[in-house]
């Protein structure tokens, strides 16, 4: 890619174009750059040029640490792009333009944060799903009682109606019986 390419992808990656502070930080990107060597000679890393001339890391802080090669950088080529060389760990300048890999880096708070917001995502899951239980069993239990209520209810009408209707089957019963005697009385007279 080149460099543009690169801190565009850097960045949409959540980090920057790497920076090197020191050289501890420098040879460790040489052990792991050398494991690519095969496939590239070179990684970009986040150095830019700004309005002013003055070099600086993609994150605007001042280059403390530096390490050109032999003749790095010559000043007719101020607008070019800065890559690490795999095998040396030694820096060139490039036409930014000129396809290269590239070292990321991430501040270690991001990667800490992703992690907190997904703690957060699930926390908030979880939250949400003990509240729809909640929800369902009060809808459950509530119904329930409805219906219960309503049976009992209708349990209640039918027993009254069987008790009327006994009232008057009854009283209806003593009438049939004098009648029965009265006829039989009737009949033997």
């Amino acid at each position: 890619m080149s460099w543009a390419q690169s801190v565009t992808w850097c960045i949409q990656s959540g980090g920057m174009l790497t920076s090197v502070e020191d050289l501890a930080e420098s040879n460790f990107l040489v052990e792991h750059a050398d494991l690519y060597t095969s496939k590239t000679s070179g990684f970009w890393i986040g150095i830019y040029r700004n309005v002013n001339g003055q070099l600086l890391w993609q994150d605007n802080s001042a280059l403390a640490f530096v390490n050109w090669g032999e003749g790095q950088p010559s000043e007719d080529q101020l607008d070019y792009c800065v890559e690490l060389s795999a095998s040396s760990g030694y820096w060139s300048i490039l036409p930014c333009s000129s396809q290269r890999s590239f070292i990321c880096k991430k501040p270690k708070n991001a990667q800490k944060d992703k992690a907190h917001d997904h703690m957060n995502m699930w926390m908030l899951l979880t939250l949400v799903l003990i509240v729809l239980l909640g929800m369902g069993f009060m809808i459950y239990f509530l119904f329930k009682i409805k219906t219960q209520s309503e049976t009992e209810r209708e349990a209640r009408r039918y027993s009254t109606l069987l008790e009327s209707s006994h009232v008057l089957t009854g009283k209806d019963d003593e009438k049939d019986s004098t009648n029965d005697k009265e006829k039989n009385e009737h009949s033997v007279v």
